[in-house]
């Protein structure tokens, strides 16, 4: 465990900047965070939030989990700051690393996150870009492992967009040595690079793609999906639609999957499109602790991040 505290990772710009051993370190802090077995105070410590994509659970986990641990988080909103004016980045960096302990930034583009983090003297953390979502899939595999104690003999599935966050599940999946499936419309399948990375991770990767749903599910112990068309994507949302015939999670593809199987979305959820509204609210249905986990897994990362930079 202290091994991954004291490892030299400064940055959470993906899942595949830290190793198996860190991923399961920031899960079993955040299950103790969660616990109330550990308690870490930061006071004066200061987040701030750069966020150019909507957000509802993602920004106010982030601050409750700051204010949990003693600290204050500011919202630099690009609509009322330079950030929205055409500033350039590595002046905002420099500038906002004399001002902060961490940033969380929410952006379209990996690109203009790697350009914060080659200028910023403070942790940056991927908040969410186009191509990845890790600080969500901390809370997925921490809702996993509650509900089943380990991470052995899972098989995992996610059916939908081959989006961010099934990028980032790629990543974390090979990591752990978990079997992920994943079933997306064709055309829709992950992104071919994070799936290269994913083997480079881990040359025993256990990753399928299909195009098959019912393929997939067969068998799995858990079931994710996301929205159809991610933030960004709204002009293709009906032609989307069609593409996803036969990929909603409902009553007839669950039946194909383990007696013992959890459903998980990572929110916001279209209930009738994705995913139906019995299988939301059923009692397989991890969904809503797996959401409330988005703020125990960020406070520990908060926590990890903010440890290095106060020795």
């Amino acid at each position: 465990m202290q091994k991954s505290k004291d490892s030299t990772w400064n940055h959470f710009l993906s899942i595949s900047d830290i190793s198996k051993d860190e991923l399961i370190y920031l899960i079993n802090l955040a299950k103790d965070f969660k616990k109330n077995i550990i308690s870490q105070e930061f006071k004066k410590k200061v987040l701030g939030l750069i966020f150019n994509k909507a957000s509802t659970r993602t920004r106010v986990s982030f601050q409750v989990a700051m204010s949990r641990l003693g600290g204050t988080t500011i919202d630099l909103n690009p609509n009322t700051s330079q950030i929205g004016r055409g500033e350039p980045i590595k002046d905002t960096a420099r500038v906002l690393s004399r001002y902060c302990d961490v940033l969380a930034i929410r952006t379209f583009s990996q690109e203009e996150l790697n350009e914060y983090a080659k200028w910023s003297t403070k942790p940056i953390i991927n908040a969410l870009t186009d191509i990845e979502h890790p600080c969500q899939v901390l809370a997925d595999f921490l809702t996993i492992k509650e509900h089943f104690g380990d991470f052995n003999d899972l098989i995992f599935t996610y059916v939908g967009d081959g989006n961010n966050v099934a990028n980032s599940l790629i990543l974390a999946s090979s990591l752990l040595g978990i079997e992920l499936r994943i079933a997306s419309p064709k055309n829709f399948e992950p992104n071919h690079e994070i799936i290269k990375k994913s083997f480079s991770l881990n040359p025993k990767n256990q990753l399928k793609i299909t195009n098959n749903p019912v393929e997939a599910v067969t068998g799995a112990n858990i079931i994710y999906t996301d929205v159809w068309s991610s933030m960004g994507q709204e002009e293709n949302k009906e032609d989307k639609d069609n593409n996803f015939d036969g990929f909603t999670i409902d009553k007839n593809l669950v039946s194909f999957a383990n007696e013992d199987f959890i459903v998980l979305h990572c929110l916001p959820a279209y209930r009738g499109k994705e995913i139906t509204d019995e299988i939301m609210e059923s009692h397989n249905s991890k969904i809503f602790d797996q959401a409330e986990n988005r703020m125990h897994s960020q406070q520990a990362l908060l926590s990890l991040l903010l440890s290095r930079t106060c020795k």
